[in-house]
């Protein structure tokens, strides 16, 4: 069963109750906008474009707020950029309470809240390390993605009643106003933190920069790192080719939509926190680099599989099946890049991550509502599932030191 040892270290245990609290509001606002942005526009394209107005905060800020993570103190700069986040959602509830019918506006307000998630997120993970023994990094990370998960399951399945229960405009308000609420949470543990400052600057090393040549150094630092790179790029193209969550309000209008839509949403959501509950083997796994690709690969078969069933149970099924992968995946890649990375560079390389991770799903959302626009939703969804577990496979064969790489504790035992 899962790990809970990290728990017993009251920091992270506050943390861990305000990451859970704040993903499940915002669960609320990720089924509400594209439910809203299909109701103006009728089209997976917009519904897609969310992704794009999601990505480019991502790349200009998750660059940038991980290099400033490595030279403020990382309490503060979660604060300020929680700020931001809690602004755009509250304007996303404004302009539903004014019956607002632009789909603009949601790219605007889409966009505000990408840049505040992107500078706060490389802060927000490079702090694990510096909270709990560097041992039990794996069974925290394990514990932020079940309870991440959970959220994701709770969240999207009470969305769904609220859009079955009450009309589109009154749902969508509804759901804003509750993610409002739930961030207030977020913000009582991140004011509990302690203070964390930058790490002690060596004398004979290059001093953090938060402009351009710090962002440069950390990059320099992962391009002499392949294994760091190759787990980077198999996550972008699990994420670009097997993401399906564009061509949800589509598929639950062909089910009867109301609540099929949080059965959807929430579904990859349920197999993760499974996956999660059952996942005490995790940190006994000395070949992390294999598993991870394993994990992508099936990934992408169950997506695949999912997009032809022709009942919603056995959709859902697959779903969770694929969340359960995803997982798997999202733990090893995050204790890869924490136990890789110094602490001097912690926060830059997670910018990167936080780049990849977040901006991956944006690209697969336009991928999948401009291929499904142009061939059809179920070839959009089973061809980028089979694609991508497809690419995993090659990517892991000609480029090997991924699947060779070993966590430290088994490489030290072996020597």
């Amino acid at each position: 069963m899962i790990d809970t040892r990290p728990l017993r270290v009251p920091t992270f245990r506050r943390t861990w109750i305000g990451n859970g609290a704040s993903y499940f509001g915002f669960q609320f606002t990720a089924v509400a906008v594209p439910v809203q942005m299909f109701a103006i526009t009728g089209s997976p394209t917009w519904v897609g474009l969310l992704g794009v107005a999601g990505l480019v905060p991502l790349l200009i800020f998750g660059l940038w707020g991980g290099a400033v993570a490595d030279v403020v103190d990382r309490r503060k700069l979660l604060l300020c950029s929680s700020v931001i986040t809690w602004a755009g959602t509250l304007a996303l509830l404004i302009q539903a309470l004014l019956g607002v019918r632009s789909g603009h506006l949601l790219l605007a307000l889409t966009a505000v809240q990408s840049a505040g998630f992107a500078v706060s997120s490389p802060a927000r993970q490079a702090i694990v390390p510096r909270i709990v023994p560097e041992r039990l990094v794996p069974a925290a990370n394990t514990l932020n993605y079940t309870t991440i998960t959970a959220g994701g399951v709770l969240g999207p399945l009470t969305a769904g009643v609220i859009m079955g229960v009450w009309s589109t405009g009154t749902g969508v308000t509804v759901a804003y106003a509750v993610d409002v609420l739930m961030f207030t949470v977020t913000f009582w543990a991140t004011w509990r933190l302690p203070d964390i400052p930058p790490a002690a600057h060596e004398d004979h090393g290059e001093k953090p920069s938060a402009g351009l040549r710090g962002i440069l150094a950390g990059l320099r630092f992962l391009a002499t790192q392949p294994v760091l790179l190759l787990s980077f790029v198999i996550d972008l193209i699990a994420m670009v080719f097997a993401m399906p969550r564009a061509l949800f309000p589509a598929v639950a209008v062909q089910f009867g939509g109301g609540s099929v839509v949080g059965w959807l949403y929430s579904a990859i959501a349920i197999g993760a926190m499974i996956g999660g509950l059952t996942s005490g083997w995790i940190g006994r796994i000395g070949r992390q680099g294999l598993a991870l690709v394993v994990a992508v690969v099936g990934w992408g078969v169950a997506i695949g599989l999912s997009g032809l069933a022709d009942h919603l149970w056995v959709m859902v099924l697959m779903l969770a099946l694929a969340g359960a992968a995803d997982l798997v995946s999202a733990v090893y890649r995050q204790t890869i890049m924490q136990t890789f990375a110094p602490d001097r560079l912690r926060g830059r390389l997670q910018g990167v991550f936080t780049v990849v991770v977040a901006g991956g799903p944006r690209l697969g959302d336009l991928r999948a509502g401009a291929t499904a626009d142009l061939t059809s939703v179920g070839a959009s969804w089973v061809g980028g599932g089979f694609v991508a577990a497809g690419l995993a496979v090659v990517l892991a064969c000609t480029s090997p030191a991924l699947i060779r790489y070993q966590s430290e504790p088994e490489r030290v035992d072996a020597g």
